[in-house]
């Protein structure tokens, strides 16, 4: 199946727009409190089930959440929001919309979700990260595991890999069941980071799958070729089937841009990758770019 991430164009264009990323700066968190993140997450959760239908009628059965679903959760358990009972069952009905089409959902927590940093405050919010992202999974009614990914990267070296896969597979055993069973770790996408052989021994018996991404595997090869990479990459899922991520530079349109932007569409996607695992095109064209790759 093909996939897209974010913000779906076509809903946001609507009035009243419809969109599932409301949040909120620290400042007015702390003046409108619970309950206007209670208002932000109700609207963003009743939206994701008109994304999700969307979805269905055309198509599309993959999809990854931003990761704004709940705004600030961090600060508190869902149970306390004023509305948790109606968030539950919108909820509730976006879990029914997923199962009932065999649809895949993921989310792909913000860069500064760093499991492995240096830095143990770091560390710990990345924790309390996927463990609420792990709770959205349980709020809709899924089931704990990879086919509904906790996407991160391991994102920085600090000098020495080694140590900092280490703090990685120590920041996996410090993670509750349920989150773990949701958790995958990519591929980065400059070379002096992390490519998918050093990923598949840092996460060696630790039940992380390794989600490819084509695109990045470009710059952290070493020396494999993309079916190889892929190859690679796809032993670590075990009975799931993997998922990955498909892009194009958009260099290649506009010599100005950098290496790593991705284009507004992609001209070919290779048989054998959307044969062998369900992927997110992630191209500014969103659920356009899928329609012209169908």
């Amino acid at each position: 199946m093909l996939g897209y991430p974010g913000m779906n164009h076509t809903l946001r264009d609507r009035d009243p727009p419809v969109r599932c990323n409301r949040s909120m700066r620290k400042a007015t968190f702390e003046e409108r409190g619970l309950s206007y993140a209670s208002e932000l997450a109700l609207q963003n959760m009743r939206d994701l089930h008109t994304v999700l239908e969307w979805n269905t009628d055309n198509g599309i059965r993959f999809y990854r959440c931003p990761s704004k679903l709940v705004p600030w959760n961090s600060q508190f358990e869902l149970e306390a929001l004023p509305d948790y009972e109606a968030l539950r069952e919108a909820a509730r009905r976006c879990g029914a919309v997923i199962e009932d089409h065999d649809m895949r959902l993921t989310f792909h927590p913000d860069y500064w979700c760093r499991l492995a940093s240096d830095d143990a405050e770091t560390r710990a919010s990345s924790i309390t990260a996927i463990e609420y992202h792990a709770d959205w999974f349980e709020l809709l009614g899924l089931d704990a595991t990879p086919y509904y990914g906790i996407n991160v990267h391991i994102g920085a070296t600090y000098g020495d890999k080694e140590a900092t896969a280490e703090r990685f597979r120590a920041a996996i055993d410090d993670l509750s069941v349920r989150a773990r069973k949701h958790l995958t770790v990519e591929n980065d996408d400059t070379s002096g980071l992390w490519g998918v052989p050093e990923l598949v021994d840092a996460v060696e018996g630790t039940g992380v799958p390794v989600l490819f991404d084509y695109h990045h595997h470009s710059f952290t090869d070493r020396e494999l070729t993309y079916r190889e990479g892929f190859e690679l990459a796809a032993e670590t899922w075990g009975e799931v089937r993997p998922a990955t991520h498909y892009s194009e530079p958009a260099c290649l349109r506009n010599e100005a841009t950098r290496p790593q932007a991705h284009a507004e569409y992609v001209a070919d996607l290779p048989a054998w990758l959307r044969r062998r695992s369900d992927v997110v095109i992630e191209a500014g064209g969103k659920e356009d770019a899928v329609a012209r790759v169908r």
